[in-house]
């Protein structure tokens, strides 16, 4: 999936039934907000059948791409005590405190937005997640997710391989079935009678 930028490959099972439309709206109900506390985020994957570990590193996916400033605006001005000062320097250079001012601005999730590598667990070690979601999962302590994000971030191999194994789990949650949806000749798009 991520070869060119340096992630891993994997397979996923074949003959999945994908919906022929899509909907913003309903994606963005399934995928948790960048407001969610580490508790809400694990017992939304725990609904799902996914594992802490599972959170954790599917989170690390968060090492490539960009956030919007609508995002991780109530993070930088108002949690300045989890938050590295430079970094939220360099976000405040491109996210003013005024709503609706720069919102659509972005930011990098981690150092290398554009390489799938373990900074994204690096910049949460040292205070620098962007996301309030994404800095829940360190806080420095003695919890699970903390152990995870610790480990992850000494273990590159390590994260390539979990996340690869939690990307086949979650490509099989609730599947559709009968005669919903198709089974895609290509998965870019939809089949054409």
């Amino acid at each position: 999936m991520h070869m060119q930028l340096g992630g891993p490959s994997y397979n996923v099972p074949l003959g999945r039934r994908d919906a022929r439309t899509a909907s913003q709206a309903a994606a963005n109900n399934s995928i948790p907000a960048p407001t969610f506390s580490l508790d809400r985020l694990a017992s939304t994957f725990a609904s799902h059948g996914l594992s802490s570990r599972d959170l954790v590193v599917l989170s690390g996916g968060h090492t490539l791409g960009f956030s919007r400033c609508t995002n991780f605006r109530d993070r930088l001005y108002n949690e300045t005590a989890t938050l590295d000062g430079s970094l939220a320097a360099s976000l405040r250079a491109v996210c003013p405190r005024a709503a609706g001012s720069g919102d659509d601005s972005l930011a990098p999730l981690d150092p290398t937005p554009a390489r799938f590598d373990g900074a994204y667990f690096a910049s949460l070690l040292r205070s620098r997640g962007v996301l309030h979601s994404d800095q829940q999962l360190f806080a420095g302590g003695l919890g699970v997710t903390d152990a995870l994000v610790r480990f992850y971030a000494a273990n590159a191999d390590a994260f390539r391989r979990d996340f690869a194994e939690a990307m086949v789990r979650m490509s099989s949650l609730s599947p559709l079935t009968g005669s919903s949806g198709e089974i895609r000749n290509s998965c870019r798009k939809v089949n054409y009678s």
